[in-house]
């Protein structure tokens, strides 16, 4: 009994150590703040998975809109959201607050 357990534990050992582990997606962070993102042009790596973190500091909720990157994501006030984006071809994928469409607004720069 002894070595069948010895065996699966060391089969489960090997199975574990065999695959890599996916890296976690990596992160970049977006403030808004008096209706204006900071930074306003936002680079990431083209070809690769995303997660944009939008804090709102703002009191008043703000919509991430983006038709370039098919996203759309109410944030309330004082708070942070998050969504995925890509993997993306290399281009300029613009973004706004449709809430202040005239001051929030963005773009995320694939490299």
């Amino acid at each position: 009994m002894m070595r069948a357990i010895s065996a699966a534990g060391l089969f489960l050992l090997l199975a574990a150590t065999a695959f890599p582990v996916a890296a976690a997606d990596e992160e970049f962070h977006l403030v808004l703040q008096d209706h204006l993102f900071q930074p306003q042009e936002l680079t990431v790596p083209a070809g690769r998975k995303v997660k944009l973190v939008i804090e709102n500091r703002d009191p008043t909720a703000e919509e991430f809109d983006s038709y370039a990157l098919n996203r759309e994501k109410v944030i309330p006030g004082n708070s942070t959201g998050f969504v995925y984006i890509g993997p993306l071809a290399p281009g300029r994928y613009a973004f706004m607050g449709e809430y202040h469409a005239g001051t929030a607004k963005g773009a995320v720069l694939a490299k």
